[in-house]
């Protein structure tokens, strides 16, 4: 009896192995899904030919944010007013830096303490809060939006800036109000603002003998989660990055002229004529995605956060960009994770985002699965 069973094994296995190489009848037609961002990769066919469109993207991006209005970039002059020790874990300081020859800017900037250096290090991005680097470094408010404490506790190097409009600059018409900004800086923008101030964040890191220069990533939440998005089209040190409920976008979003509204934070000032008459910017959000490709970009979102229908056009919107990255070779670089939990981060969220880091900037052996030993 056990002969003739495993015969029938042995004459079973080659049946299922050629029924699967065996190639499948095609019984019913699949659709190409087909969406208004198919304008990213229209007319594209090869790698080079997206490198050559990357190059008038990456020019519209500049333009978009005023890029050549930004002042001349001031030695870093960084100084430490803080420092403690966490939990025996890492050490915590309040650090300021040059952003302007009249201006300076407060970060925590978190250095675990018992790491073989140089480690990966993260530019962690607060949303909009009048304290968000403090929310970042675990100091006040939701725990949840701690990711300092959390990665400085995972190996990582983390420094969380703050946003020009808020901490330790609150303007005096209250945080976040970019009316003196626009004084000081007529032909520039807020978002060409704090991307060119995150950009400077990554010089701090840079400085740091505890810092591997190759592996910085950057993430945020809200404000910070677009803000990430921006600095990691921006610049190119950025090595991965993950947006969480990062905003919409410009087409699709009937709430598009609070990207350049007339009071309180102004994003995108010189847009706002061109918005009014409905004319859309020359770039898109999908297009400053993908000028992050090939390097490793996560993308998190609520369906139900806000307008139900612009988050549902942010799938069409993704896809797209997945496109970029297998033009590049690259999609195991891509991802992006849609729930229904609204604007969070709540804990699958963020298991996600720090799984993404691990996997892209830490060596392989930090995340590799291993076998079970067992003694025989």
């Amino acid at each position: 009896m056990k002969i003739a069973c495993t015969a029938l094994i042995l004459f079973f296995v080659p049946l299922v192995a050629n029924a699967q190489n065996r190639k499948q009848p095609e019984l019913f037609e699949v659709p190409e899904i087909r969406s208004s961002w198919d304008d990213l990769t229209d007319g594209i066919e090869t790698a080079e030919d997206w490198h050559e469109r990357r190059v008038v993207l990456r020019q519209r991006y500049l333009d978009l944010i005023r890029d050549q209005h930004k002042p001349e970039n001031p030695p870093l002059d960084l100084k430490v007013h803080e420092e403690v020790v966490v939990d025996g874990v890492y050490r915590r300081r309040l650090v300021s830096y040059a952003v302007e020859s009249d201006e300076r800017a407060h970060a925590y900037l978190g250095i675990p303490l018992e790491v073989e250096t140089p480690v990966p290090a993260i530019v962690a991005l607060h949303g909009t809060y009048k304290y968000g680097k403090k929310r970042v470094a675990g100091l006040i408010d939701n725990p949840n939006k701690a990711y300092l404490d959390h990665l400085c506790r995972r190996g990582y190097v983390v420094i969380a800036p703050e946003h020009f409009v808020s901490g330790h600059r609150i303007p005096a018409e209250g945080p976040y109000e970019t009316g003196a900004f626009h004084k000081k800086h007529p032909e520039w923008t807020a978002v060409g603002k704090f991307t060119y101030e995150h950009s400077i964040a990554i010089d701090v890191l840079q400085s740091l003998d505890e810092v591997d220069d190759d592996q910085i990533g950057a993430l945020g939440h809200s404000l910070g989660g677009h803000g990430t998005i921006f600095l990691a089209a921006y610049d190119d040190r950025i090595k991965a990055s993950a947006c969480n409920c990062g905003a919409s976008f410009f087409r699709h979003n009937p709430r598009v002229e609070a990207w350049s509204r007339d009071h309180w934070y102004v994003y995108f000032k010189p847009i706002r004529e061109g918005l009014l008459r409905k004319e859309m910017p020359p770039i898109d959000f999908h297009e400053i995605m993908a000028l992050i490709a090939p390097r490793a970009f996560l993308d998190l979102s609520g369906l139900n956060d806000g307008h139900g229908p612009t988050q549902r056009q942010r799938l069409l919107m993704l896809m797209k960009v997945m496109d970029v990255y297998e033009l590049e070779g690259s999609p195991e670089n891509f991802g992006f994770y849609v729930h229904g939990r609204g604007h969070s981060v709540a804990h699958e969220s963020r298991q996600l985002i720090y799984g993404f880091m691990d996997s892209h900037l830490k060596p392989p052996g930090a995340t590799k699965a291993r076998l079970v030993k067992t003694e025989d």
